[in-house]
């Protein structure tokens, strides 16, 4: 897609979202999209000339200045635009409740645009390169923060529930593996199931209900602006993209697993997924063994969404060794932990 005004699209973003109608037309609406907001929020571009701008997997993110910082100067900022979909529409309500604190701040949003206005973090300094024994804690406080109790605010009312998506997947998952010719045995199923069925029900009446960033993995956690935030165990780290649904916060422990996969011991590497579960839930206050069935369900069906993509071999092959390996009976025949791709790395 050509540059216009003077924000080019990425081929990763354009190759995504240009083999599909809605998708083309979202990419057609974008400079338009920039350029009302650059005008509503008196913006200035702040890309470098020949450069791309950030995007996530459903979203452009564009560095911009705004006035207001302190003194009354500049500030850096970053002009989001999502493609329109639930996580994307209910995002904005999610920032609003944090107001900044383990998040990234909101500064403004037009939700007709779909656009948000965000504090600028440090786009190259995430969890994903630091150290386990920092990535933990870091990630343990965050999501302490992150778990708000639901109060009166109207932003509540925005959320799915994480009890009603198990409903959902209890009717769903066994038809897409029928229909998808029983891509992994039965027995795997079944486990996702009961997870389902168990966690659901005491979801709906543990009465336990939190605020939940369902896709906290370490590329979603961005250091601040250094000397910024440096509350606590943070080291000055925020979340971004929360995907955010309410329910029990062990749901959110899952991406940590399918993630940094190579990284588990050679020696031993279905022990030491079992031990990242615990030690992630232990650093955020959450029960292991809550965490890790949900986890297994999350990846089953990761796992039935790649099968229906011939080109996601790797990715199947991943989260099937997540989730058997939770269950308790590593499947055979799967290339071995440290040979798994990282997730986004098979071709889309």
């Amino acid at each position: 897609m050509s540059p216009t005004a003077d924000v080019p699209i990425s081929p990763d973003l354009a190759r995504r979202y240009g083999s599909h109608a809605s998708g083309r037309d979202w990419l057609a609406s974008l400079p338009r999209l920039v350029r009302h907001c650059l005008a509503l929020w008196q913006l200035e571009l702040d890309l470098v000339p020949g450069t791309l701008p950030w995007n996530g997997h459903g979203a452009i993110v564009v560095p911009v200045r705004r006035l207001g910082g302190h003194g009354g100067g500049w500030e850096g900022a970053v002009l989001k635009i999502a493609y329109p979909h639930q996580e994307a529409l209910v995002e904005r309500h999610a920032l609003t409740l944090w107001g900044g604190d383990g998040a990234v701040r909101l500064l403004a949003a037009d939700a007709g645009a779909g656009a948000m206005l965000l504090d600028r973090l440090d786009a190259v300094r995430s969890l994903q390169d630091a150290p386990m024994e920092t990535a933990v804690p870091v990630w343990g406080t965050l999501l302490r923060r992150l778990s708000l109790v639901p109060d009166g605010r109207a932003e509540w009312r925005e959320f799915e529930h994480i009890a009603a998506r198990a409903e959902q997947w209890s009717d769903e998952l066994p038809q897409s593996w029928e229909e998808l010719a029983r891509p992994f045995p039965r027995w795997l199923l079944e486990a996702a199931l009961e997870v389902c069925q168990t966690r659901g029900a005491v979801g709906r009446r543990a009465g336990k209900d939190v605020l939940v960033h369902t896709d906290l993995h370490y590329l979603n956690i961005l250091a601040r602006p250094r000397g910024e935030g440096s509350r606590e165990r943070t080291n000055g780290f925020a979340a971004i993209d929360p995907q955010p649904m309410i329910g029990e916060a062990e749901f959110a422990v899952a991406p940590v697993l399918w993630n940094r996969i190579p990284e588990l011991s050679r020696a031993d590497p279905r022990r030491a997924l079992l031990e990242r579960c615990r030690d992630f839930s232990t650093a955020a206050g959450l029960d292991s063994e809550t965490a890790r069935q949900w986890s297994l369900a999350r990846e089953v069906e990761n796992a039935l969404g790649y099968a229906s993509k011939p080109r996601h071999a790797g990715d199947l092959a991943r989260s099937l060794w997540v989730a058997s390996t939770l269950a308790g009976r590593t499947l055979p025949g799967l290339p071995a932990p440290h040979e798994l791709p990282a997730p986004g790395a098979s071709p889309g």
